[in-house]
């Protein structure tokens, strides 16, 4: 399996002392050494910024964590088989259904890490376009294409079926979250009609004017969530590390704070997370002592 592996490994100190007073910041969550949990996710903004945060809250409780990042395809895959542990993305009931019918019974479903998503065609609030079912008549505008993103995402093959579906003559393009946003960004920046696949929560809502295309036949479904899965046996393994991805969730607004910092010029995802984490000891206390 082709990997491309973030070797983040870091281990907290046994605890941070409050000078002078040898009380731990936080005596709930001293840090000592756990092990290590090996967490796969997909290269779309909003895994990237739920995976590093919970990758920050497992470390602030003394376990060492490895990320990797893999097609929708292989993470699933990976989970299957032990090589990951957890995933913190999930899109179900929908997106991912295919996969996790196909090895239901090698993982755990622990419930939704975030409520409230949703997938479908998106184009420029400007364009005169609002359903998918007028999207031939309007070919020319989007020069006959679909700008998708990974062909292995879940997302790609909804869209698939909705170009069979709508009998539609635009083709999909497939390439990933980073040439879907450019993408769309040369597109705005140049008053330009483009149509995407997308996804919320997603950080481009936030900047830019969007709108999504009804679709009057329901291919993509209604609202999902993002669940978080793991591997048969996780919980025997590593029970404090399970409890703390089992109680792991929270909003669209949140992972919106994550996403729009990962996206400043020079910012390092991982050092977001861990930002957001110290900024936010509260909501991290509800996980870490569920």
């Amino acid at each position: 399996m082709k990997k491309h592996i973030l070797n983040r490994r870091i281990r907290l100190a046994s605890a941070l002392l409050i000078a002078g007073s040898g009380l731990a910041i936080s005596g709930a969550t001293q840090a000592q050494d756990q092990g290590t949990v090996n967490l796969a996710y997909v290269e779309w903004s909003s895994e990237v910024a739920s995976t590093n945060v919970i990758a920050a809250v497992l470390e602030q409780a003394g376990f060492d964590v490895e990320m990797t990042s893999l097609s929708a395809a292989a993470m699933f895959q990976a989970l299957s088989t032990g090589d990951a542990d957890a995933i913190v993305a999930a899109w179900l009931p929908t997106t991912h259904a295919e996969y996790m019918e196909r090895i239901g019974d090698q993982v755990e479903d622990l419930g939704p890490n975030l409520d409230g998503t949703k997938l479908g065609l998106v184009v420029p609030s400007y364009t005169d376009v609002d359903s998918i079912a007028d999207l031939n008549d309007n070919a020319d505008l989007f020069n006959s294409e679909i700008i998708g993103i990974d062909p292995g995402a879940g997302l790609m093959g909804l869209t698939e079926e909705v170009v069979n579906t709508y009998d539609l003559d635009l083709r999909l393009r497939s390439g990933s979250d980073a040439t879907m946003v450019a993408a769309l960004s040369n597109a705005i920046n140049n008053e330009e009609d483009i149509v995407v696949t997308s996804w919320t929560p997603h950080w481009m809502f936030a900047r830019w004017d969007l709108k999504y295309l009804d679709d009057p036949e329901n291919v993509f479904g209604g609202a999902e969530q993002i669940h978080t899965v793991v591997r048969d046996g996780f919980e025997d393994d590593m029970p404090k590390a399970y409890a703390i991805l089992e109680a792991f969730e929270w909003t669209p607004e949140q992972m919106g704070e994550v996403m729009l910092k990962n996206q400043e010029d020079g910012s390092d995802p991982y050092e977001n997370a861990k930002q957001w984490v110290e900024d936010n000891q509260e909501v991290v206390e509800q996980w870490l002592n569920s």
